[in-house]
């Protein structure tokens, strides 16, 4: 598990072995089954989690009881519920298992921690936040702009494993079209 984490975070910023066995005691591994919650609407959101393997999915639910998948998350991305986990305030989201996971969970209070104490961190920590809004912009801009078999083929360029890993009423929920939709695309 900590390889993985090292190698992630080298991506970004080189470590030493010091100053990655600092990082990496802040963190506590976990492992979770598939269908098995790690944060539920309602409940607060004891962590930001690192994806060492297997696939999650973040979500809303509304009054009508409609799911809203706002992201996948598989190896090497990391996934929270962010205004609950920064705001300290009770989720709006769920995040739940599509298979078997296991994770490496880092509390807001470590987080501040490694990064008060290791400057590297805290510049990782910014990248990869940065890296996160824009992500969420051109999500954004391609629910707004993009039809929906523009949104389908954007999905299959930048994340073809996703695909084979999660179901395709999934899949169309995540790009807001039916599953009949869906199946169309990818006849």
């Amino acid at each position: 598990m900590s390889q993985v984490l090292r190698e992630h975070i080298q991506q970004l910023v080189p470590l030493s072995d010091e100053e990655f066995a600092y990082v990496l005691a802040h963190f506590t591994p976990r492992k979770f089954r598939k269908h098995q919650f790690l944060v539920q609407a309602g409940e607060a959101v004891s962590a930001d989690f690192f994806v060492v393997s297997g696939l999650l999915r973040s979500y809303f639910t509304n009054d009508e009881g409609k799911d809203h998948i706002l992201q996948f998350a598989m190896e090497d991305w990391w996934i929270s519920d962010y205004q609950a986990y920064f705001g300290q305030a009770p989720a709006t989201l769920s995040i739940d298992c599509l298979e078997p996971v296991e994770v490496l969970c880092l509390s807001l209070e470590n987080r501040e921690k490694i990064c008060a104490d290791l400057h590297k961190m805290e510049h990782f920590f910014r990248k990869k936040s940065n890296a996160g809004y824009m992500a969420l912009q051109r999500r954004i801009l391609s629910l707004l702009t993009n039809n929906a078999r523009q949104r389908y083929e954007e999905l299959l360029r930048q994340n073809p494993a996703l695909f084979q890993r999660v179901p395709k009423t999934l899949l169309a929920s995540y790009l807001g079209v039916s599953r009949e939709t869906l199946s169309r695309f990818s006849a």
